[in-house]
């Protein structure tokens, strides 16, 4: 039986991964830690007999844990990642990887002298949807995936306003790195993981002082993006253009992706996947129709996990791929604040 500390007991644990660990009769948790310990405390009532700590430098000296899971603020992903994987331990993290790309090296660099296993979440991958275009991707039968187009924007959705989610120090910007990680990831792991060679972009700050963006009056700090755009060029010639807001004057909030190839492409906007191909000299439009998966995605992303730590299958995410995502959003940053195009 594999034993769990679970650092960050706020609501990604309680809504993505308390589940995921839950599912999982391999593994039992047995600590809990959270720097607002009565957080911590409030998690570990139901569960008897767990540890709480508020500092998880505590918890990972247990030597009795075999996996950290990760669900703090942006800012603290690396650094309790690092400390975990030093102390032997595999380490299962909330995204974004980290909050730069040095943050992100360090990371892979650890993880790999350690021998231990590093995931972040990506759980879009495990979509049925994800599933399906990834086979007909490898198959070849899109043929070359040359151009796409991707993101998530929103009408009204500031996350946590006057909060980390909106304060640079901590969550390392605003929707980009929110909401960015998810739907780049999935355009590149969808087109074989390519590598990122350019990157531009522009960044957006106009309703952090209005009180309409997220219906109430704005308190605290906001200090981030609002919306974020750019254009990211590959290795392999292939591009993608990108864009990603908490709020904007637009008919309905959409997440998208699409990607066209040489043989046919796909969009899959709000989760709905359609494919464009040619047959017999005809133009042909495709609507699969797939079953409601009976395991949610980021349930499914923690069980691979766990497959992957007790060495019953290889990771579908490496910490190379965490690390190549954080460039690029650094890089757009950068792009953003410079007006001009940057090399990785």
């Amino acid at each position: 039986m594999l034993k769990v500390g679970v650092v960050g007991t706020g609501g990604i644990f309680k809504g993505a991964h308390l589940p995921g660990w839950l599912a999982s009769k391999e593994v039992e948790i047995v600590a809990f830690c959270d720097a607002f310990r009565p957080s911590a405390e409030a998690a570990a009532k139901d569960f008897p007999g767990t540890k709480v700590y508020d500092d998880y430098r505590e918890l990972i000296a247990d030597p009795s844990i075999d996996i950290i899971g990760i669900g703090t603020p942006n800012l603290y992903h690396s650094e309790i990642a690092i400390a975990a994987l030093e102390r032997g331990k595999h380490v299962f993290c909330e995204k974004p990887d980290a909050i730069n790309a040095v943050e992100a090296q360090r990371m892979a660099d650890v993880a790999k002298a350690s021998g231990k296993v590093l995931m972040t979440m990506r759980n879009n991958r495990f979509s049925e949807e994800a599933k399906f275009v990834k086979r007909l991707s490898d198959q070849g039968k899109l043929g070359e995936l040359y151009m796409g187009r991707c993101g998530w924007i929103r009408r009204r959705g500031i996350p946590g306003r006057g909060g980390w989610f909106t304060t640079k120090e901590l969550s390392g910007g605003g929707p980009l790195i929110d909401l960015g990680v998810h739907m780049i990831d999935l355009a590149m792991y969808l087109s074989g993981n390519p590598k990122p060679v350019t990157v531009t972009g522009t960044t957006y700050r106009k309703f952090a002082d209005r009180p309409d963006a997220s219906g109430k009056v704005p308190a605290g700090t906001f200090d981030v993006e609002d919306l974020a755009a750019g254009f990211i060029r590959f290795d392999n010639g292939a591009s993608l253009q990108i864009e990603f807001s908490w709020a904007s004057n637009i008919a309905e909030e959409q997440k998208f992706l699409e990607w066209r190839g040489t043989e046919g492409g796909f969009s899959l906007i709000n989760d709905k996947l359609q494919l464009f191909t040619e047959s017999e000299g005809t133009l042909v439009d495709q609507q699969p129709k797939f079953v409601k998966a009976q395991i949610p995605q980021h349930t499914a992303n923690i069980l691979h996990f766990i497959d992957c730590v007790l060495g019953r299958d290889k990771p579908i995410f490496t910490p190379d791929q965490g690390v190549d995502m954080i460039k690029i959003l650094s890089a757009i940053y950068e792009s953003a604040e410079t007006g001009r195009e940057i090399q990785l």
